[in-house]
């Protein structure tokens, strides 16, 4: 799996070492002692500490962990795992990867389809990445942003998105032609009861089919299910990990905080992409 990670200064592949990655020009990166490489240049950071802070990570983890979400990364990885078939040793990238949890979830699914997956996952969060590592040995995983992604051109069999920035036009560079990109977005009434708990109005999310330069959409599968909190360090776990926490009037905050638990209907679209082979 060495050569795969590009260096952000120069372009060009980083070799795997014990203690470190470095390119042909001799630019250096420190391994952490977790096994990831941080690759974050200083000039593309857009804060001191970018991404989830560690108590958003630790949020994240103990609610997907609880099985919240099981549905999602099963779909996810047969998707993945059907895509691939036929490819002895394909090469996945999870962009905006979080605590790893898709990832590993990828890897185990794919070696047990009977491939050999190299599977890789960048997040701008430190602390995503640090515990992604540590957890998912099987997976390599490297602190850098989706819009400089660390890979080389057309080095990607499949590109995985759930829920994370997405930055067309480094897709495009990144996924072979022939390749394949799996984005996960929210259906139109994703955890609808927890926006009835937020808001005086809640909203349904918005659903269209979206063209991004380079790839063709060739369907959308979609898995939806409901969700039963009873409890209430879950549920704020849950809101956490959504973009509602940084955009909630306080009431509703209040609101979601005093409730014993959460009942709502849930659903990701699972939207499938090939990169073209003349683009």
């Amino acid at each position: 799996m060495s050569g795969f990670f590009t260096c952000p200064v120069c372009g060009a592949p980083l070799l795997w070492g014990e203690r470190a990655c470095r390119c042909p020009a001799g630019h250096s990166y420190d391994l952490a002692a977790e096994g990831y490489v941080y690759l974050l240049p200083p000039n593309k950071k857009h804060s001191k500490a970018p991404g989830d802070d560690k108590g958003m990570v630790a949020a994240r983890r103990a609610f997907l962990e609880s099985g919240g979400y099981d549905l999602f990364r099963e779909k996810l990885c047969s998707l993945a795992a059907g895509l691939l078939n036929g490819l002895p040793a394909p090469v996945v990238l999870d962009v905006g990867c979080g605590e790893g949890w898709y990832t590993g979830g990828l890897c185990r699914a794919l070696a047990a389809a009977g491939c050999q997956p190299q599977v890789y996952g960048v997040d701008v969060s430190k602390f995503a990445v640090k515990a992604a590592a540590k957890k998912y040995r099987e997976a390599r995983f490297a602190v850098a942003s989706a819009f400089s992604l660390p890979a080389a051109a057309s080095s990607v069999d499949l590109a995985v998105n759930v829920f994370a920035p997405i930055v067309p036009q480094e897709l495009e560079r990144v996924v072979r032609p022939g390749g394949f990109l799996l984005l996960a977005v929210p259906t139109p009434r994703h955890l609808y009861g927890m926006k009835q708990l937020l808001y005086e109005e809640p909203y349904e999310n918005e659903r269209r089919d979206t063209d991004y330069p380079g790839f063709r959409l060739l369907r959308r599968e979609t898995e939806e299910g409901r969700l039963a909190l009873a409890s209430p360090a879950l549920v704020q776990a849950l809101f956490t990990m959504t973009p509602y926490f940084w955009k909630t009037p306080r009431a509703g905050v209040e609101r979601l905080r005093s409730a014993e638990g959460l009942r709502t209907e849930i659903g990701f679209d699972f939207l499938i992409y090939r990169r073209e082979e003349n683009a």
